[in-house]
């Protein structure tokens, strides 16, 4: 059957790209592995060719795929269920591009892409280990492919397609409105295109640019832990155990600053939403790519070692085997659907388990099995290292990392534990806690060791020098710590005395790290910068480390509800915690004045931005801060939100809502109530009490507006609030023409609308009175302040910066190397 509207070209050609892609990479595999082989020169060149040819055909038929997906989402082909349920109309472009990776395939996809990308890097230049590097990388191609063809082998179904139809996907199965004679077991109307009017949009959780960003740079970052993988695996292919570390050296920083950078940027992201209620939360979905990377620092260290003295080789075998084993890994916790119940940002199961596991298993059992074979051939100098040494006290720092992300996947990996057993373990009850009491301990050491290290000499350190160059920094450090208990502290007894004073010696720690390598660039590199990569990283690792301490531990909850006016409040919530802020009604909060001046409204979604002015008691400052909220209306119910902050040189604050008036019922539908009372008397309302103030009368008035007998009446009213508060009105009447005229006066902080009806003969008034939710424009909120939070955020670019310069000097190293040679 034909459907009208359908564009079902797009379609073909991506299916015909995925099939390319799936073959090119097998043939990639293939040819990259023979060229391995030892050959003729003639032969080995030729299957180099045929290699790098596929390769180069797969990759096109990747960025093809990808092109065609950002087409179709872009067109709004709703014909498409990809398009149907991650887009709709009125996604900005930039949503557009990130509703690609918000399902399964287009991650996969976007995965793809990173790895072609790095091959097509990899392809350039000559070197022995391009072919066995090649050849793994071109395997994985090949896998990751198989997640997207959505091919069904003998009743079983490999991937899952992006191009699948919505007219396949079985959405529509239940929608008689769609099917001919209103019949669901008959075939769909030719023109049920014409009745999908939008999608299903992108979850409004992920409509922020963190979205856009966030994503391709940690996909970048999972997909070069494969490279060190690869030149693994390459030593013990061709036997030349270490003669592949030159090359891989560069990759293995590459590898660290962006996943490092691609992981803090979900940090960010997670500290600017605040779901988590900061920047990391031991959320398993946070652990399963922190795990790789602490796993792929100890690697690297290891390689540093290697390479100076010759140690440390197996480890490094074992770390950059294991860091992109933990990518695949993480890969499967967070796409089973296992970590449904225990992550807030696991994707659900798409019935591709098994194939996960294959996935996994095709290259742990081989790369493992293969190095348990050849680990008693790797070298290892029988001369152990002296505790004096650069390398042992880096192969402890390694060790530490190591062991410390085998401690977070464990407690991450308890409910794949769960179902392998069949138990019931349950999670700490303060999860958070359970995690940091065993991290501090693991970051006092990291500390201490990131502030000594670089001091020692390879092999052999004598500890006159050390001391003596370790003086001033120690010095300096003391100075700056008192200074920091002097100004700041640590405020943090939640939990006890031991681990508030774990806190005071993390802080020491990472002010001297921070110190002892800046001293370093200059008594080690002598103020080279390009030389200095590595003592940059240090400095920036030991601010993520200094600026992680001091604003946790000095986080400060500044929305102290003092005014008791209840709101509606999500579970965990506590009341004392947030502030409601009635519209045109200053507030005192902390230092500050705020009032709620006004809101705006998505012109496309139900999204409002709340303009909250902050005025610093002072007069020193004032500043506007529009943090927005919505009702989730895919799938998780309750009100979301996203925060606004002022940020300072020394702290942020930082609010977002958490309650608003039900948009729902907004709608006033209540009448007014009359009453009747003598000057003197007092009248109840809901929240308080109104007392009526003796009746004034004016009779000079124009007679063109009001009438020959026309006359005004005020009445001054005063209110006394349930909270307090006191309010003064007059309302005002006026009889024009023989007709009562009442002006209504509207206490909005009090939800109510009182006029004056009329005046009766005896001089008593009959008052109208209205109350109703719908009048009361409120807003609820949550502010915090986050002391030296930039400390974090600096450090992690700061890193990512000396890593990568750390890179650019080992290549220059390896071409000179390789040139002289």
């Amino acid at each position: 059957m034909s459907y009208t509207g359908e564009h079902l070209i797009y379609g073909q050609l991506g299916n015909i790209f995925i099939v390319l892609s799936l073959v090119a990479a097998g043939v990639a595999t293939f040819s990259f592995a023979r060229a391995t082989r030892p050959q003729e020169p003639t032969d080995q060149a030729a299957w180099l060719r045929l290699g790098r040819m596929a390769f180069i055909t797969q990759s096109i038929a990747v960025f093809a795929i990808f092109g065609l997906l950002v087409y179709l989402l872009q067109q709004h082909l709703f014909e498409y269920h990809y398009a149907w349920k991650h887009s709709s109309r009125s996604l900005e472009f930039k949503y557009l591009l990130a509703a690609i990776w918000e399902g399964q395939e287009g991650s996969f996809l976007l995965w793809m892409t990173c790895h072609s990308i790095l091959g097509l890097v990899l392809l350039r230049g000559q070197s022995e280990w391009r072919s066995p590097v090649m050849s793994v990388l071109s395997m994985a191609q090949f896998a990751l492919t198989t997640m997207i063809t959505g091919l069904y082998i003998l009743g079983w179904k490999m991937g899952s397609n992006p191009f699948l139809l919505l007219r396949d996907s079985g959405v529509l199965d239940n929608a008689p409105a769609l099917h001919m004679n209103f019949d669901v077991s008959q075939p769909l109307r030719p023109d049920y295109l014409n009745s999908i009017k939008d999608g299903n949009d992108l979850n409004p959780l992920l409509q922020n640019y963190w979205m856009v960003i966030h994503p391709p740079v940690l996909f970048m970052g999972f997909a070069s832990t494969i490279i060190p993988f690869a030149y693994a695996i390459a030593g013990l292919w061709k036997k030349k155990y270490g003669g592949w570390a030159g090359e891989a050296l560069p990759w293995a920083l590459f590898s660290t600053a962006v996943l490092g950078v691609g992981i803090m940027m979900g940090g960010m992201w997670a500290y600017e939403s605040l779901s988590f209620g900061g920047y990391w939360a031991w959320d398993p979905v946070e652990n399963a790519s922190l795990v790789p990377w602490m796993i792929g620092v100890a690697g690297l260290h290891t390689l540093l070692i290697y390479k100076a003295t010759q140690h440390s080789l197996r480890a490094t075998y074992l770390f950059f085997m294991l860091g992109f084993l933990f990518i695949l890994y993480s890969t499967f916790l967070t796409r089973s659907g296992i970590l449904g119940e225990t992550s807030v940002h696991a994707f659900t199961d798409l019935g591709m388990n098994w194939q996960l596991l294959a996935f996994v298993a095709v290259f742990t059992l081989p790369s493992l099995g293969w190095l348990a074979m050849r680990y008693r051939q790797i070298p290892s100098p029988q001369k152990e290292e002296e505790i004096s040494s650069r390398e042992f006290w880096m192969f402890i720092g390694a060790l530490l990392f190591f062991l410390s992300a085998l401690v977070i996947i464990g407690q991450t990996s308890l409910p794949v534990f769960n179902k392998i057993f069949g138990t019931n373990l349950a999670p700490p009850e303060d999860v958070e806690f359970s995690y940091n009491s065993i991290q501090i301990y693991v970051a006092i050491i990291i500390a201490l060791l990131t502030a000594l290290t670089q001091y020692f000499k390879y092999r052999q350190t004598d500890s006159a020098y050390f001391w003596k160059k370790m003086l001033m920094p120690l010095l300096i450090t003391f100075v700056l710590f008192a200074l920091y208990a002097w100004l700041v502290g640590v405020d943090y007894d939640r939990k006890g005395p031991v681990f508030e004073g774990s806190i005071w010696l993390a802080v020491l720690l990472s002010i001297y790290a921070l110190v002892a390598n800046i001293f370093y660039i200059w008594i080690g590199a002598n103020g080279q910068l390009k030389n200095a990569g590595g003592s940059i990283a240090h400095v920036g690792f030991a601010m993520v480390l200094l600026g992680i301490f001091v604003s946790s531990s000095n986080k400060e909850i500044i929305s102290n509800n003092i005014d008791g006016i209840p709101a509606p409040l999500a579970e965990g919530e506590n009341p004392r915690e947030n502030l409601t802020l009635v519209q045109g009604m200053p507030v005192n909060m902390a230092n500050y004045t705020l009032t709620y001046e006004g809101d705006s409204a998505h012109p496309k979604k139900q999204l409002w931005y709340y303009k909250i002015r902050f005025t610093n008691k002072n007069g020193s400052d004032s500043f506007l801060l529009t943090p927005n909220a919505f009702v989730n209306y895919k799938g998780n119910e309750g009100l979301m939100a996203n925060p606004d902050a002022r940020h300072y040189w020394s702290h942020d604050i930082f609010t977002y809502i958490t309650s608003i008036p039900n948009p729902e019922n907004t709608a006033d539908t209540s009448r007014f109530t009359p009453f009747v009372r003598k000057s003197g008397d007092t009248l109840f309302y809901s929240k308080g009490t109104l007392e009526v103030q003796p009746l004034r009368i004016r009779d000079s008035v124009p007679e063109e507006v009001f009438g020959k007998d026309g006359k005004l009446y005020e009445v001054p009213i005063n209110i006394q609030a349930a909270t307090g508060t006191a309010y003064q009105l007059t309302l005002r009447a006026a009889q024009a023409k023989g007709q009562w005229i009442p002006l209504p006066d509207t206490l909005t902080a009090e939800g109510m609308i009182v006029q004056l009806q009329r005046v009766l003969p005896d001089g008593s008034v009959e008052l109208g009175i209205k109350e109703s939710d719908a009048l009361l424009k409120y807003v609820t909120l949550k502010a915090y302040k986050y002391p030296f939070i930039k400390l974090l955020w600096y450090g992690v670019w700061l890193t990512a910066i000396g890593l990568l310069i750390s890179m650019a000097r080992r290549i220059r190293l390896h071409r000179a190397r390789a040139t002289s040679a």
